[in-house]
């Protein structure tokens, strides 16, 4: 079965619309009576919605997956494993159910990607909740050696203690953007005008 708004998608490397266009094309398929069951790309439909942070929907996708599908495709159950670990919330669980199956070339690049986008959450987690960090702590966070991620954090600002082998999260500047309300203002106004006379 060929699915050329998959391909397209893939393609241009738009992995947030993977799970969307995955879905319609589901949905259209089961509308015309069309048996979908071992030629859907299951493994791309699973990684599109872990992409875009929606494991509920995966969760329930998995569920309709039939069983001969989940067990003679190894590619399938190892983008669930991605899932069952982001559900229990197993930082360090999630790169290493990245980095320990051999995706294949259909995969490669929404896993990649994936893998990325989630390196970057994790280490804006960080920036928000700690103002000192271990190395092994940030490591299993972002799914790296202890070297590489002294690395990244360094790069980004953040210092290390070598005796202690703890890191100083260096917080990002937030601009805040006042808004002033004009009837608010007003009533200030005349509030202060009141007071003085």
């Amino acid at each position: 079965m060929e699915f050329p708004a998959l391909s397209e998608v893939m393609a241009s490397k738009s992995y947030d619309k993977i799970a969307e266009v995955c879905d319609t094309l589901m949905l259209q398929a089961a509308s015309e009576g069309f048996s979908i069951q071992d030629d859907w790309p299951y493994a791309v439909h699973l990684l599109g919605h872990i992409y875009v942070n929606d494991i509920n929907s995966a969760r329930f996708l998995w569920k309709k997956i039939p069983l001969v599908v989940k067990e003679n495709q190894p590619e399938v159950a190892a983008a669930w494993k991605i899932g069952q670990k982001l559900w229990v919330k197993d930082y360090g669980g999630v790169h290493e159910a990245v980095s320990d199956f051999n995706w294949s070339s259909d995969v490669q690049g929404i896993v990649a990607a994936l893998s990325e986008r989630y390196t970057r959450k994790m280490f804006e987690l960080l920036l928000s909740a700690y103002s000192t960090i271990s190395l092994q702590d940030t490591a299993l966070f972002l799914g790296m050696k202890e070297d590489d991620a002294t690395n990244y954090a360094l790069n980004q600002g953040w210092t290390l203690e070598p005796t202690s082998g703890m890191l100083t999260v260096k917080k990002q500047e937030v601009a805040v953007e006042q808004k002033i309300d004009l009837s608010k203002l007003q009533r200030l106004t005349e509030y202060v005008f009141h007071l003085e006379h």
